[in-house]
């Protein structure tokens, strides 16, 4: 196992914010949004959202473009080329 696949594992399925973070991640890969549109989709708190991206911010799984306020995130092309290894992360764990 990698070092990326392992902190693949972390995030989608050791640490206490695994699910929340995977919908975040799909939700920005169906659509680019910023952090008021993410928390009105999944029906979750604007500063649980903004704290999602930022872990995935830092972790280089997702992009942004705009200002501050108006960041809109996307899939950084990493993900895209692991997605099905993160699809069967997320699989495994919500078992």
């Amino acid at each position: 196992m990698d070092s990326f696949s392992r902190l693949l594992w972390w995030l989608f399925s050791s640490s206490a914010g695994a699910r929340t973070r995977a919908n975040v991640l799909r939700a920005v890969r169906e659509l680019p949004r910023n952090a008021q549109q993410l928390s009105t989709a999944l029906g979750i708190d604007y500063t649980t959202a903004r704290h999602h991206l930022k872990i995935l911010l830092e972790n280089h799984l997702i992009e942004t473009s705009g200002d501050h306020y108006g960041q809109v995130y996307t899939v950084a092309p990493v993900v895209e080329a692991r997605w099905n290894e993160i699809e069967q992360i997320v699989a495994r764990h919500q078992r």
